[in-house]
């Protein structure tokens, strides 16, 4: 199968995250079956929902290479093209369109092809490939797999070196944003507003806003919260309210705000949680640290990361202000984020990606195989 035949069975399963992925990992492990490699699977069940990971290994030995990429794809609730579905891939005009192309079954696809191109030559290193669930929420298929996975302590304890496949141009990764969701919500009582019977959860929320915005404004001035290695270079707090209500004359029984930020490496996430959970409480409203997803750093000077650059584009190393798995997986000394795809393209409403992109992504992967699978020396 070619890259392309790849991306486009993947993106035909419908793997929203709030399904389960278990048909798209089905399909998963029986081409990494069908290519050679021992498989493990993880599964939990979230609300009574199957959610699934798989991880495959060819070769045996220390050292070696491990590839990590997500099933789990993004709602679709405004795809903009009449022609087809989201999860009906059709090439056009150079491009690979469907749900999942770009984020990130299209990198998914360009490893499978790589190993397929490859398979038949002989390994002094295994190859590592993982696909989780959950990455789009709260990444809870990484999680899974580091406490979980024999093939995971594995390659830790085999010194392997890692990639993270989230579409980056192909540009090597060094660092990322982190990622925390914050859930406030105040209670009141539902009635026509004409009367004076119900009570208007609005009312109780409206203090506790003014002093998140002041926070806010304080993660946009305050220097030592800031990073100038990203772009841009704050915590990127952005503020939601909710009272869910369906008609302007019922008073609201409920009123939800949602605080989320991008803390980088370093910074001292807890005092801003901390700074939301206070104002909170003071205000007497609901707190709730709904998710919290760890930011990524190697430094940029580092072999690995230096080798990744020689085997990609020749591009700089840089960082993102979005996230992905590899802060879950901080046992990996050497780990980079490397995929095909432009960011910029995914979670769109005509999501696509570029077939010259996912041909020079199997490339890109195939050279890190036979760089760090293929050759006898010790990593």
């Amino acid at each position: 199968m070619t890259v392309v035949d790849y991306a486009s069975e993947l993106i035909r399963f419908e793997s929203t995250s709030s399904l389960s992925n278990g048909p798209v990992t089905d399909y998963a492990e029986s081409v990494l079956q069908k290519l050679g490699c021992e498989t493990e699977r993880i599964e939990y069940q979230d609300n009574g929902v199957l959610k699934a990971n798989v991880i495959g290994r060819w070769g045996t030995g220390s050292g070696g290479l491990a590839y990590f990429g997500h099933t789990d794809v993004v709602p679709v609730d405004d795809w903009s093209i009449r022609e087809h579905g989201p999860f009906e891939p059709v090439v056009r005009d150079g491009r690979l369109y469907g749900r999942g192309s770009t984020d990130m079954k299209g990198s998914i696809a360009c490893m499978f092809a790589a190993l397929q191109s490859l398979n038949k030559e002989d390994f002094k290193h295994p190859v590592y490939i993982s696909c989780s669930s959950d990455e789009e929420i709260d990444h809870r298929g990484a999680i899974e797999i580091a406490e979980r996975s024999r093939l995971y302590r594995e390659l830790i304890e085999g010194g392997a070196v890692g990639i993270v496949g989230e579409p980056t141009s192909l540009d090597v990764v060094y660092a990322h944003k982190g990622g925390v969701q914050v859930v406030v919500t105040s209670h009141g009582k539902a009635a026509h507003s004409s009367t004076r019977e119900g009570v208007n959860a609005n009312l109780a929320m409206i203090p506790f806003l003014q002093d998140v915005k002041a926070i806010y404004e304080r993660t946009e001035s305050d220097t030592s919260l800031m990073d100038t290695e990203f772009e841009p270079p704050t915590v990127c707090m952005n503020i939601g309210i909710n009272d869910h209500t369906k008609a302007v004359n019922i008073t609201a029984p409920q009123s939800v705000c949602t605080v989320c930020f991008r803390p980088m490496p370093g910074a001292d996430v807890e005092s801003l949680v901390e700074q939301i959970r206070v104002a909170a409480k003071q205000h007497g409203v609901e707190f709730w640290l709904k998710n919290r997803n760890p930011p990524f750093r190697r430094e940029p000077g580092s072999e690995y990361v230096k080798q990744s650059v020689a085997l990609t584009n020749g591009r700089p190393a840089r960082t993102v202000a979005y996230g992905s798995e590899a802060g879950n997986f901080d046992e990996i000394e050497n780990l980079v984020v490397l995929g095909p795809g432009d960011i910029a393209q995914a979670h769109k409403s005509d999501e696509w990606i570029a077939l010259e992109q996912l041909e020079a992504g199997q490339r890109v992967y195939a050279s890190m195989l036979r760089q760090f699978c293929l050759r006898q020396e010790p990593r």
